[in-house]
């Protein structure tokens, strides 16, 4: 007997992620607006001086811009229903949104350590002055970003992800500004391809947690904050769950654990009309103790193993 068992206020639950995700829209769509407008004016700022680490400032904002253009349309394919082969929808697009970001933030890194490197070696003239103060106006733009999308649910991973691109290039301001203050004080120009390395590290510090967390829902991991062993231990608490194998457990995106398994329970509770008790049962000790609604339980008898191919 296979089961899928959820709430009935799912329909409820839906209505609110929709909710959420029209108000994450809006944000995204302000913060894109704020950051494009920014960007064109620092790419001309670091021309007109020779600041590479303005240029790479305006290389990470346009990745920034990349990824909130992406994770916008990540959130509209998500909000389609599903339908046919696509059985849980679109809703996978915010993680390969949020991969996407985290591979862009790799990409980004490694041009700009490249071209630091060798301004290091053979650093050029730089002009310290505009550095500082398109910095200055970088740090008041990113942080104005930064606290619009911090009131988007970033329990989404894509809405993280964009948040993510954000806050790495306020730090990267940061640093240009320091970088600027010491051209400014002391004519030492490397400092600028220095802070240009400082924000190399927060990239890659971003891209890493960026594509762990995506890669490990991608590979079908378990929740990373769900223990098997204590759901195991759980669930063979359940008056009349004798064993239970082939448990599954993965996240379909961000929000949404769902759990699947095989549970051998006494065959009295095929006769005696147990089993609808027992699935509620099973299905609110996930809800409780572990936060999973979207479960699926196959019941069966003890005898059923020796026509089961594949169990573990």
């Amino acid at each position: 007997m296979s089961t899928d068992h959820r709430h009935a206020h799912d329909g409820g639950s839906g209505h609110a992620h929709g909710l959420d995700a029209d108000a994450d829209r809006r944000y995204l769509l302000a913060v894109l607006g704020l950051l494009a407008a920014f960007m064109i004016a620092e790419v001309i700022a670091a021309v007109a001086s020779g600041s590479l680490a303005l240029l790479s400032d305006a290389g990470h904002m346009l990745s920034d811009v990349g990824a909130i253009g992406a994770a916008l349309w990540a959130i509209r394919l998500a909000a389609r229903p599903a339908a046919g082969a696509w059985t849980f929808g679109w809703k996978r697009a915010e993680i390969l949104s949020a991969a996407a970001n985290g591979i862009t933030l790799l990409v980004i890194a490694g041009i700009v350590a490249a071209e630091a490197i060798g301004r290091l070696i053979h650093p050029p003239r730089v002009d310290g002055g505009p550095v500082v103060a398109v910095a200055a106006a970088g740090i008041a733009v990113n942080i104005a970003a930064a606290w619009v999308l911090a009131r988007a649910s970033r329990s989404s991973l894509n809405v993280q992800g964009a948040f993510r691109h954000v806050l790495t290039d306020l730090y990267g301001f940061v640093g240009t500004v320091v970088a600027g203050i010491v051209i400014l004080v002391t004519g030492w120009t490397r400092a600028d391809a220095v802070a240009s390395l400082v924000v190399v590290a927060l990239m890659l510090k971003a891209a890493w947690e960026l594509l762990a967390a995506s890669g490990r829902i991608l590979l079908e991991a378990a929740p990373a904050t769900m223990d098997l062993d204590d759901v195991r231990a759980h669930l063979l608490a359940t008056e009349h769950v004798r064993d239970l194998h082939d448990l599954h457990a993965w996240t379909v995106t961000s929000s949404l654990p769902a759990l699947s398994a095989h549970i051998v329970i006494d065959d009295s509770c095929f006769t005696e009309g147990c089993v609808p008790r027992l699935l509620d049962q099973l299905q609110a000790c996930l809800a409780g103790h572990f936060d999973v609604e979207h479960s699926t339980f196959q019941l069966e008898a003890a005898a059923h193993a020796s026509h089961e191919p594949g169990t573990h």
